[in-house]
């Protein structure tokens, strides 16, 4: 089995302005840039058959490539005293176009349709504690607006929970935006070499 989420890699200037804000926040244990990522949708754990077919359903999709830009703070509060803190996404069409091309794509595999109400977001600290103390650095950052940028791929990644490091991200598949060339699968040719 094999854990998957689609998403899309941040430029390396929008991963450095990120980590920029990464202080002046007690208790928050700050994502690394390296692990940045916009997610387009969670897959969970698929077997290698059901990984091979959505690699090739979203190898299908073809579309101009997006720009886009992240904008605003904000907090995901969970029942447990902890939530998440994020960057968000400001409205765009053509993100969402490509994410709907996704949930289709995913959806003639034979995966259960996402009824979740998609909330673009770059995550940027796990938080821990009082979700009150989060609210004068909301206050003070919350208005950030990051620089736009073209989106010219997106990715397949799989996940693996790291020990106390969380989770560690492999790239699986790179999918060109644009101009389509075919994807190269990292994880097939791996197991041709393996077999």
């Amino acid at each position: 089995m094999i854990r998957l989420f689609v998403a899309i890699p941040l430029p390396e200037s929008v991963r450095e302005n990120l980590f920029g804000i990464a202080c002046g926040l007690h208790g928050a244990r700050w994502i690394d840039p390296d692990r940045m990522h916009l997610t387009l949708r969670f897959i969970g754990e698929v077997d290698g058959a059901t990984a091979d077919d959505i690699a090739d359903a979203l190898d299908a999709i073809a579309m101009p490539e997006p720009d886009i830009q992240l904008r605003g703070l904000g907090m995901f509060s969970d029942k447990r005293g902890g939530g998440m803190l994020w960057a968000g996404v400001r409205p765009n069409e053509g993100l969402m176009r490509l994410r709907g091309k996704i949930e289709q794509a995913l959806i003639r595999v034979g995966m259960e349709p996402d009824r979740r109400k998609y909330h673009p977001h770059v995550s940027l600290a796990r938080l821990s504690g009082d979700s009150a103390r989060v609210l004068p650095f909301l206050q003070l950052r919350g208005d950030y607006l990051g620089e736009p940028f073209r989106v010219g791929e997106f990715i397949l990644y799989s996940s693996f929970l790291g020990h106390g490091s969380g989770a560690l991200y492999r790239e699986e598949v790179v999918f060109p935006l644009g101009d389509k060339v075919r994807a190269e699968s990292m994880w097939m040719a791996t197991a041709g070499a393996e077999e």
